[in-house]
């Protein structure tokens, strides 16, 4: 039995729905996201709730009901609330700055590095070492939150480094003389 699939997703006021075979287009006021899914999965529409349904129980069909559950769950949250992630700097000389649209990232390289936003995302830089990744897309927030971190992964010795807010990073301990 899966708890995720069978849970009844519920569409908040100002965003609609529409299936149009296995594809399914949800609109709200943050914006509009477009999926395709498996064509055995069946989704119902009644009032404002949507329910997931599979054929059979086979391990494929049980797999797949939950994820396109999830999936959509996140498209609807998406919509209407949108999503975000916050990274922190630490670093002496470590900042950010936006440029238009384009991220500029100072971590101690010899040249800038920049991160041009793709469609849908938007950068907020509030403090020089602080960045929100915000959008309609869980995965394209999430994707875009580590392309950024990967521009200077925390390290272990000094904890430099871009990393997630509230996240912890294991210290080693340095070298000692003797």
């Amino acid at each position: 039995m899966s708890r995720i699939g069978n849970k009844v997703i519920v569409i908040p006021a100002g965003v609609s729905v529409d299936v149009n075979g296995a594809t399914v287009t949800v609109k709200g006021p943050k914006g509009e996201l477009v999926r395709s899914f498996n064509e055995n999965i069946t989704l119902e529409i009644a009032e404002n709730e949507i329910t997931v349904k599979r054929p059979n129980d086979t391990k494929e069909m049980k797999m797949l009901h939950g994820t396109t559950r999830a999936l959509l769950a996140n498209m609807v949250e998406g919509v209407s609330t949108g999503f975000s992630k916050a990274l922190e700097m630490i670093g002496v000389g470590y900042r950010a700055q936006l440029q238009g649209t384009k991220l500029v990232l100072s971590v101690g390289k010899s040249h800038p590095d920049e991160v041009e936003a793709p469609e849908g995302i938007k950068f907020v830089v509030a403090t020089p070492t602080s960045i929100v990744v915000e959008g309609v897309s869980k995965e394209a927030v999430g994707q875009m939150a580590a392309y950024i971190r990967s521009r200077r992964a925390p390290e272990p010795y000094k904890g430099k480094g871009i990393r997630y807010v509230g996240e912890y990073v294991r210290r080693k301990e340095g070298k000692t003389g003797k």
